[in-house]
Parts: structure tokens; sequence; C-alpha cells
């Protein structure tokens, strides 16, 4: 048998060394369309367990700052994810909502048992992200991955109207 002694300032530096936590980083691309009446589309990411009916969402971005909450009447617009948990929540939901964001790359980081994402455990699942804009159309996309994560997971899937490609990057 081996043993292995540590000094006291190394073992104060890996006590004080934080271990890294499970997340996704998520990129969301969202389409600069040419039309005549633009608006930033209303965006939900939520997750489910491969064949499982609950869904958690981790992100809402919708308009948040008008007066007296008005901004949360066409949350609806996003029906999927409506019908599945946004018709239950309050809003502002704290830790996932935020603003419409502009077109463009948008980045979204989500740490598991943190924020919007639950501490999930082993198996499949599903990371959706649906879009819908008002006097525009609306989108779903689904990323499938496994949890806990392998390191350098990514899934990517592409929107052709309301969203471009979102990128999952995985964090074991």
């Amino acid at each position: 048998m081996r043993t292995v002694s540590l000094s006291l300032a190394t073992t104060a530096t890996l006590a004080a060394t934080p271990a890294a936590a499970a997340g996704i980083d998520v990129t969301v691309n969202i389409p600069q369309l040419k039309v005549a009446e633009y608006h930033r589309p209303y965006v939900a990411m939520w997750i489910e367990q491969a064949g499982q009916p609950a869904a958690h969402t981790v992100a809402v971005w919708y308009d948040d700052d008008m007066k007296a909450n008005e901004g949360t009447k066409w949350l609806r617009d996003m029906r999927t994810w409506w019908r599945k948990s946004g018709r239950t929540m309050k809003f502002p939901a704290a830790g996932i909502s935020g603003a419409t964001r502009a077109p463009g790359p948008q980045k979204a980081s989500f740490t598991a048992g943190k924020g919007g994402l639950p501490n999930l455990a082993p198996g499949n699942y599903v990371l959706f992200v649906e879009a819908a804009r008002e006097v525009g159309g609306r989108e779903l996309l689904q990323l499938p991955f496994a949890w806990p994560p392998k390191p350098g997971q990514t899934v990517r899937a592409a929107g052709k109207t309301e969203l471009g490609q979102v990128v999952a990057t995985f964090k074991p």
C-alpha cells in the first residue's frame, strides 16, 4: 500500500479550488428579417426528459419592460411551451425571465442546480427552443442530448424562419 501525503498548503489549495459545475451554453442565432414591420421574437427554452410529459423552463425572453407586465399577454404565441409549462408560471420569473434579444448570436449559460437548470438525473433529454414574433411566424427546434454530458458534447439545430442556428455546448 502506498501512502500519499499532501502538504498543508496543497490541501488548502485543493479545498479552495471549486469543482466545475455541469451545465449548458446555448447560442441562439436570431435572424434579421427583411420585413415591413419587424419585432424582436419572444423565445422560450425548456428541457424535457425523453418519454416524460413534464417540462422545465430554463429561459424566457419577452418584452419584460412594458408597464403593468403587459408583455406577458403574447407569451401564449409560443404555443408548445405555453401548453407545457408557460401558462402555469408567474412573470417575471426569477432567474429565467429576460428581455427580447436583437438579431445576431445571443448567448445563454445554465449551470446545473442554479438559475433555471435543475439537477438532472442521468438519462436522455431534449432542449426545446421556440420563437414567436408579432406580425411574424413561430418556430420550434429540438436538440436531443444525454446527461451527464461527455466532454465536448455539442448539439445543433437550424431554423428556417424565426430562428437561425442554435448550438448547445455541454460542460461535464
